[in-house]
C-alpha cells in the first residue's frame, strides 16, 4: 500500500503555474543565498529539468517566457519585502515545492502566479 496518496493529474495551465513558482523559489533562494540573479538561461534550464523530472515538456520559447514571469516575480518579491521576510517567503516557497507541504504564503504566492500566467497571455 502507497504511504502518499496518488497526486492527481495537473492541467496544462497547472503545470505552467507551478513551473512558474518553481522558478521563482529557485530565482529567490539563489538572490538571498548568493547575492545574484539566475541568468535567462539557467532560467530555461532549470524549466527544463522540473518539467523532465515531472515527466512534462514545453516549447523552448514557452520555458523562457514562464522563466522571465518566474523572474518578474521573484524580483518584485525581492524588491518589496524586507531581507528577512524575503528569506522567509523563498524558504516557504522551496519548502511547498513538496506536494506534502502546506502553506497559505505559499498558496498566495501560487494564485499570484496564476495572475502573472493570465496577464501574459492576454498580452
Amino acid at each position: 500500500m502507497n504511504e502518499f496518496p496518488e497526486r492527481p493529474s495537473i492541467s496544462e495551465r497547472g503545470t505552467r503555474v507551478a513551473l512558474i513558482f518553481a522558478l521563482a523559489a529557485e530565482r529567490l533562494s539563489a538572490f538571498y543565498e548568493h547575492g545574484q540573479w539566475l541568468t535567462e538561461a539557467q532560467g530555461a534550464s532549470l524549466a527544463a529539468d522540473w518539467l523532465t523530472r515531472s515527466k512534462r515538456s514545453l516549447p523552448l520559447n514557452e520555458r523562457r517566457q514562464l522563466s522571465g514571469l518566474s523572474d518578474q516575480l521573484a524580483r518584485q518579491i525581492a524588491g518589496t519585502l524586507s531581507r528577512e521576510a524575503g528569506m522567509y517567503t523563498a524558504h516557504e516557497m522551496m519548502e511547498a515545492l513538496d506536494p506534502r507541504y502546506h502553506s497559505e504564503l505559499a498558496d498566495s504566492m501560487l494564485v499570484e502566479c496564476e495572475r502573472l500566467l493570465d496577464g501574459a497571455a492576454a498580452d
